[in-house]
């Protein structure tokens, strides 16, 4: 599963910013960092990560260790280069598949973008359909 896909085109500091939800993740924090950044997009700066850390309750050396050995990187790029694989270009996207006897998972639809739930139902009741 790809989480990672920051978009560097759109935001010159993404991929930084997702090692630094990782790095909050390892103190189980991931989603809390993530909708910090998302509630504030206007003032996303490396220079804040610290005050970000402190303001979800984290350890704030053990996050700023983490920033800095630069140890989430490779999983980031690991992600991007898997979604690209994929054909993924934007986010959000969602595969709609199935897993196959070697626990791979085939993916037989893709819906890009925010998307109403009536097309998550047509998408997976058409798989469940073809696999009768």
């Amino acid at each position: 599963m790809v989480k990672d896909f920051p978009l560097e085109s759109m935001h010159k500091m993404a991929s930084k910013l997702a090692e630094a939800a990782e790095c909050a993740g390892e103190q189980g924090k991931f989603w809390e960092m993530r909708d910090r950044f998302f509630a504030n997009q206007k003032d996303l700066k490396l220079e804040n990560l610290q005050s970000d850390a402190e303001a979800i309750g984290l350890n704030k050396e053990a996050f700023q260790q983490c920033i800095d050995s630069g140890k989430n990187a490779a999983k980031i790029k690991s992600d991007m280069a898997e979604g690209q694989k994929a054909t993924v270009r934007s986010i959000p996207n969602f595969l709609i598949g199935y897993a196959e006897p070697d626990d791979k998972v085939k993916a037989v639809k893709m819906l890009t973008g925010a998307k109403p739930y009536t097309d998550f139902k047509e998408a997976i009741e058409n798989l469940l359909s073809s696999k009768k």
